[in-house]
């Protein structure tokens, strides 16, 4: 009897535009979170698990090329075209603080003690801000040597990590000097850098390839060759024995992480995967593409799934099908006035007042 499951993922619509960022947040005493960016300008907030919308963050002027969460999901931050980075309050919308730069921001992220704010940009400045002293001047990194596409905390805030969009490697810094003490070289740019959740490790991906190094000691773990151009990568962060990928060939990539070899593969974007990203209890990982959505998909077996079975075997019970898995929008919308609008359906009573 052969026996085949289909993944179907929720399907989180709400952008009218490309998703090109998403952030889970630590699991905290009310769940988790899932923030996305997209070139819509407006940032989107859901619950982890299920995918339900719970806000919009709605300020930034131009597309939002990066978001994250603090560690206990009570603060959001994004990056804009617009030339600013922002905080939010995450419980109610209200926008903190808005950090001005000179040129587009294309990536930010809280320090581990959520006390700071690291951005960079098309400026090739890294900047790290004092979110307990927003109007203070940032303090300013050694000069970037080229506009900055992604940056990381790690080392308990001591190192930082940054790529660029126009050349390869990643650069760690010291934050103390100021000045980069390592550089993992890579051939292609590096379009994704995630520091592993119990820091091990750095997964980076450039071109078609998906690497892993050592984060202690910035040797070169593993190095695999993907099957089409990536943009990026994720280890599964509780047992780190899988990591996915994707990129333009619209699919979602499921690997082996000793072997290489290729577990799942998840079909049903319809634009390039510009992210992917692991829960943080690995039960699950999400993907923002294109096409404008964000989709949820189950690592093990779950009630979104299509069981069939071969000819000679018996039938196969269809829960659901692709299209009928789509999330139920619900919650709060917030306006620009940061009033907060509340629809008729209830959400998970944790966000609104």
């Amino acid at each position: 009897m052969d026996k085949k499951k289909v993944a179907v993922p929720l399907v989180c619509h709400g952008h009218s535009r490309p998703v090109v960022d998403l952030f889970y947040s630590p699991v905290t005493p009310d769940g988790f979170f899932l923030i996305s960016a997209s070139k819509d300008s407006s940032p989107m907030l859901r619950n982890g698990e299920t995918g339900d919308w719970i806000g919009t963050f709605e300020g930034h002027k131009g597309a939002v090329w990066s978001c994250c969460l603090d560690t206990n999901a009570l603060r959001a931050a994004s990056g804009s075209a617009d030339f600013t980075a922002k905080i939010w309050d995450a419980l109610t919308g209200d926008e903190l603080h808005s950090f001005e730069h000179k040129h587009i921001v294309r990536a930010c992220a809280f320090s581990e003690d959520t006390h700071l704010l690291l951005t960079g940009g098309v400026e090739k400045i890294l900047r790290i801000f004092y979110l307990n002293r927003p109007d203070a001047p940032p303090r300013e990194v050694d000069r970037s040597p080229g506009s900055v596409r992604t940056v990381a905390w790690l080392h308990s805030d001591q190192t930082i990590l940054s790529s660029c969009t126009d050349m390869g490697g990643v650069r760690l810094w010291d934050v103390r000097s100021g000045k980069i003490v390592q550089t993992l070289d890579t051939k292609s740019p590096v379009t994704s850098a995630e520091v592993s959740q119990d820091g091990r490790y750095i997964t980076t991906a450039d071109g078609s390839m998906v690497k892993f190094w050592d984060a202690n000691h910035f040797t070169l773990v593993k190095s695999y060759n993907m099957p089409c151009t990536v943009e990026s990568a994720s280890l599964e962060p509780k047992h780190g024995n899988k990591f996915i990928a994707g990129g333009e060939d619209m699919w979602i990539h499921v690997f082996d992480f000793h072997s290489g070899a290729e577990i799942g593969c998840n079909k049903g974007h319809h634009g390039p995967v510009h992210c992917v990203r692991f829960a943080p209890g690995g039960e699950s990982y999400a993907s923002g593409s294109e096409d404008g959505t964000i989709r949820i998909w189950q690592t093990g077996p779950s009630h979104d799934e299509i069981e069939t079975f071969g000819a000679n075997g018996p039938a196969g019970k269809v829960k659901v099908t692709a299209d009928e898995v789509a999330n139920k929008i619900e919650g709060f919308h917030i306006a620009k006035d940061g009033k907060t609008e509340e629809n008729k359906e209830p959400n998970d009573g944790r966000r609104c007042s």
